[in-house]
């Protein structure tokens, strides 16, 4: 029998050599790979800035990223549907999948805004997005519109968007409050960004521990960024899930976070 925890060991460790600086833009979700609780961990690539990506990786290996991401392994602990339903995703909304990658999410996402709805895949990778197109067309899933990213703007409609989801993305991206900044003029208004990313904890999941950020600085940069913490599911056993809306506005309370 395949040892799956041995075949995405020996996945990163290929991913590690391949590192590479890749520009201020959100690619595809970077080290999704299941390794050892105490496996070796690939080195980081040395950030520029305080809010600079703490990894930068090529992504143009299409089936080397089907196998990691794809995995269904991935679906325990990532609980896709379930995540999709804690956002509040209805019929008709227009929802952008930031870093889409191979597209894990994309008929989830779907599903949820109906036929009537659209989700924008949106990845900077043109391999990737060319297997987006692919997937979309061999899942039937018509309302998915993949979009090449250029390295600073997401290319998504100006005050078009209800939801941005934005899934192990946020540390591959570059001065990420200018990059939200911008990214708020897609939004419409009362619009949302969700951010999920791997706790800043020694995980059997997920990348080596000097590339996570913390939930509160995550928090901290989405409020440079001017947006406000409005919900925070706890619904996931390795990642946290924060839900942004902007802009800001004095008065505000902080969110509690549910269950």
């Amino acid at each position: 029998m395949i040892d799956p925890i041995r075949n995405f060991r020996r996945a990163f460790s290929v991913l590690s050599v391949a590192a590479v600086l890749f520009g201020n833009v959100p690619s595809a979700r970077a080290e999704q790979a299941h390794r050892e609780p105490h496996g070796d961990a690939a080195p980081a690539a040395t950030p520029r800035g305080k809010h600079d990506a703490t990894v930068r990786h090529s992504f143009d290996d299409v089936q080397h990223w089907v196998a990691m991401f794809d995995d269904p392994a991935r679906d325990q602990w990532q609980k896709p549907a379930e995540l999709v339903r804690a956002l509040g995703i209805g019929a008709g909304m227009r929802v952008a999948d930031l870093g889409a990658g191979t597209g894990y999410f994309s008929r989830y996402l779907s599903a949820a805004v109906g036929e009537s709805g659209t989700v924008f895949a949106v990845d900077p990778e043109p391999n990737l997005v060319a297997h987006l197109r692919e997937r979309a067309e061999r899942e039937g899933t018509a309302n998915v519109v993949p979009v090449l990213a250029s390295r600073e703007n997401p290319r998504l409609p100006a005050a078009g968007i209800d939801l941005v989801l934005v899934v192990d993305t946020f540390h591959h991206i570059d001065d990420r409050p200018g990059y939200f900044r911008r990214l708020a003029g897609c939004l419409k208004p009362g619009g949302r960004v969700a951010i999920v990313d791997f706790k800043k904890e020694d995980l059997p999941v997920g990348p080596p521990l000097d590339h996570k950020l913390t939930r509160d600085q995550i928090v901290e940069e989405m409020q440079a960024a001017g947006y406000r913490l409005v919900a925070e599911p706890g619904l996931l056993p390795y990642q946290y899930a924060l839900i942004f809306g902007v802009p800001a506005r004095a008065g505000d309370e902080p969110s509690k976070k549910t269950d």
